[in-house]
């Protein structure tokens, strides 16, 4: 059958003249030239940071820097072991540059594997390319879902519909004509057509916005904002304390500069939370790691706490729900109408879209085209209309204009044929009408007056795997909304069949007005007949219901609200359009992965929370005991070595496999409040017993020799009640979590054992009256600590 374009010969008067470029397209020399000119699209678009990028943040970090110039000034007064902080923390280090790199290949690799290719026409045949592979001049041919990703003029035209309103706000979509501006960043909703590309790479329009859109990025994240607000709040404590520690150990107390040098580093180092930042950055880098092998993009690192903090996920079914395909199971003649004549109508209909939807794909596989009917003028599919159409010369000199689409659309109220409509929907099966149109193509009411003719029965294709990822929300108590441009009683019959129950509503009904509409989204769970612009709508007024929401979708219809949920989620198969716009790309178009996604996130938030409450009460009993050092003008208790010795047992070793644990504590808000609560009656209580044990041990050993033996006693309490602040952190316990931290407490009880690392730490527990003294403060500590944490879980709830 052949295809006769009818949109290159309406519309106004061109406003651009059509560039020179013929319609086969450029050729190889002249691609060649236009490479050699350097005419190239060659805006790089990268998903993440460059390796240089990486090294200078993890490495170049104001901490990184307090820490640096601490370390050299210890390499030059002390022995190493008071230098081993600084060891600790090139490790450290270390680990973020190179768990960050392998997130950045995994990263880049799926990328590549999602990338959109633009069909490009060169020497006469249709071809796809990279985006980077587009010269200025190149014919680019669109579709529906297509992104546009130069700025060009329309040069073809068949009923091509673009929507920009991800760069002008316009909701409409536009009409294009050749010699029409096309933009980059907008997207082509409904029709065809091809446009010459004439800005290409930084010249764009949306180059830049693209570029900064794809961008791996560590920001804008309750998690991140959290810990670089606690971090402010640090930065104020550290340096008053750090001022009074320095004063009082070099002036004040008339110690050797080089041992008062060192316990003024002792005390200032323990101050730094700086393991907790990169921490963070592992956490995340290893959960891109592992969704990547699931086959899963994150485009944005947030979007991995962003799933997991959802109350409301909104799925769209086609493709979510059902798989991609179906079938025709049935054709209903209405009206005496011949099946013979309609089985050829929907035959002519299926070749005349050279672009078909899921739908129209079931009846070009069940009913073939017919060779003697040409088509004059078709209008393509719209998520707007609901409807497609085309007017054909059907070889005997007779024209006919014939609709395919919703019959709640193309029929009117009380019609027979919506009765039967509606027991077909009830059942769970599809159903388009065909109907002959009374008036032309082109005229703003076609549908009017249509005549019924057929109702065309297909069957979806359910994913096996939906009914189980609708019980994971429901256990995870996340509301799940069907959003839906097909019949609500369809969609619904299909929901129930997924174990998802709740009244079904058609979206034509529901009220504009975003209180009243909250309401109804609240009260229901099947909404059908949703335009693209309610879709968006029905975002906005769950998000204004304090609700965080995600949306999932893989259709050009779905763009606009995947741009406005909380968190976006696209099919890898979808519309490039719904790709872009989404921070989270499902390679394997397995709407199965979201749970592992979920998961992923819920793993790094609560674990973060965990370990960020064992980083931050080390801080505050730092702080605290520089001041009940400059309060009581004595000697700083700890060498560095002390306090790197109880940062790795404590804090550095276990934090790192409290954050990678498994962890399926939904994510809570106001991380900042959930851990200072924490933190700072953790902090005190281990400040005040360790400086209590101290004045104790300065009363029970005297002489010139006797701080090492104060300074062994201190250290034990301090310890003890570090290790009681990690064994709560730890629970609730699995085998694992007991045997971490009764290692933890050998590793200690061996350095004490063995004389070579007892002289290595300065560490000589003396006698046996202050070593059980310091035993039983941290008993009492260890108790304080547990009524104070009940005491605040009650007084101040989250």
């Amino acid at each position: 059958m052949t295809h006769i374009d009818a949109g290159a010969e309406v519309g106004p008067v061109q406003p651009v003249p059509v560039p020179s470029t013929p319609a086969t397209g450029l050729t190889a020399a002249d691609v060649a030239e236009r490479v050699a000119r350097g005419q190239v699209n060659d805006v790089p678009v990268r998903s993440s940071r460059s390796l240089a990028e990486i090294v200078r943040a993890n490495v170049f970090t104001r901490f990184n820097a307090i820490i640096g110039v601490l370390w050299l000034v210890m390499l030059a007064v002390a022995p190493i072991q008071d230098s081993l902080f600084g060891f600790v923390i090139l490790a450290n280090t270390g680990i973020g540059i190179i768990q960050e790199w392998r997130a950045k290949k995994t990263l880049d690799s799926l990328a590549v594997i999602g990338e959109a290719r633009p069909t490009v026409r060169r020497d006469g045949a249709a071809v796809e390319v990279s985006t980077s592979e587009l010269v200025l001049d190149d014919l680019i041919e669109t579709g529906p879902g297509d992104k546009i990703v130069v700025d060009g003029v329309c040069a073809e035209s068949d009923g091509l519909e673009i929507d920009e309103s991800l760069l002008t706000g316009e909701a409409d979509p536009v009409v294009k004509h050749p010699g029409d501006r096309v933009m980059s960043g907008s997207f082509v909703v409904a029709g065809g057509g091809a446009f010459v590309a004439t800005k290409v790479g930084r010249e764009a329009y949306a180059a830049q916005l693209a570029e900064e859109a794809s961008r791996f990025t560590l920001v804008h994240s309750e998690l991140r904002t959290g810990i670089s607000t606690i971090l402010k709040y640090v930065t104020w404590m550290m340096v008053p304390a750090a001022i009074g520690l320095v004063i009082t150990q070099l002036v004040v107390k008339d110690n050797n500069l080089k041992d008062a040098v060192a316990r003024t580093v002792g005390g200032i180092v323990p101050m730094v939370p700086e393991g907790l930042v990169l921490l963070t950055s592992v956490a995340f880098a290893i959960g891109v790691i592992r969704l990547g092998r699931k086959q899963c993009l994150v485009q944005e690192l947030p979007a991995i706490e962003g799933l997991a903090r959802i109350d409301t996920v909104c799925l769209d079914k086609t493709g979510t729900l059902t798989e991609g395909g179906m079938d025709v199971t049935e054709l209903r003649p209405l009206g005496g109408s011949d099946e013979t004549y309609v089985r050829k109508v929907l035959g002519a209909l299926g070749e005349s879209d050279p672009r078909p939807n899921a739908s129209l794909q079931a009846i070009i596989d069940a009913y073939p085209d017919s060779e003697e009917w040409r088509c004059v003028e078709s209008l393509p599919f719209s998520s707007a209309r609901k409807y497609s159409g085309a007017t054909f010369s059907e070889g005997d000199g007779e024209n006919s204009t014939w609709l395919l689409g919703a019959p709640d659309v193309l029929l009117t109220d009380g019609d027979p044929a919506l009765a039967e409509t509606e027991r077909l929907n009830e059942q769970g099966l599809r159903v388009l009408l065909l109907a002959r149109a009374v008036r032309d193509l082109d005229d703003a009411d076609v549908a009017k007056g249509a005549h019924a003719s057929a109702l065309v029965v297909l069957e979806q294709r359910l994913r096996p795997d939906a009914a189980d990822t609708l019980r994971y929300f429901a256990d995870q108590n996340v509301h799940a909304k069907v959003i839906s441009g097909d019949n609500a009683v369809s969609v619904g019959a299909v929901a129930a069949k997924l174990g998802l129950n709740g009244s079904a509503v058609d979206a034509r009904r529901l009220p504009v007005e975003r209180t009243e509409m909250a309401d109804a989204l609240d009260k229901a769970t099947v909404f059908g007949r949703v335009t693209p612009q309610q879709k968006r709508d029905m975002v906005g007024a769950l998000q204004s219901r304090g609700h965080t929401v995600a949306m999932t979708g893989d259709g050009v219809n779905d763009v606009l609200a995947l741009k406005d949920a909380d968190i976006g989620v696209s099919m890898g198969s979808g519309s490039e359009a719904t790709r872009a716009v989404a921070q989270i790309v499902l390679l394997n178009n397995s709407f199965a992965t979201l749970p592992s996604v979920v998961a992923e996130g819920r793993r790094v938030i609560g674990n973060i929370t965990r370990v960020a409450t064992l980083f931050l009460v080390k801080t505050v009993y730092s702080v605290l005991l520089a001041l009940l050092v400059v309060c009581w003008q004595v000697e700083y208790p700890f060498l560095p070595r002390h306090l790197t010795l109880l940062s790795t047992l404590t804090i550095g070793v276990p934090a790192f496999f409290l954050a990678l644990a498994p962890n399926t504590e939904r994510a809570r808000p106001h991380f900042v409040r959930r851990v200072m609560r924490y933190s700072i009656p953790g902090g005190v209580v281990a400040g005040v017993a360790t400086f209590v044990t101290y004045l104790i041990a300065r009363h029970q050993y005297t002489g010139p020799d006797a701080l090492p033996a104060q300074t062994s006693a201190a250290t034990l309490t301090l310890f003890l009640i570090s290790m009681w602040v990690l064994a709560i952190i730890a629970r609730p316990y699995t085998w694992w979590r007991v045997a971490l931290v009764a290692a933890m407490g050998l590793a200690f009880l061996f350095v004490l054992a063995v004389p070579a690392l007892q002289s290595f730490f300065a560490l000589k527990l003396v006698g046996v009256t202050m070593p059980w003294t310091a035993v039983g403060i941290a008993v009492i500590g260890a108790a304080a600590l547990e009524l104070l944490w009940k005491w605040v879980d009650r007084r101040f709830p989250v």
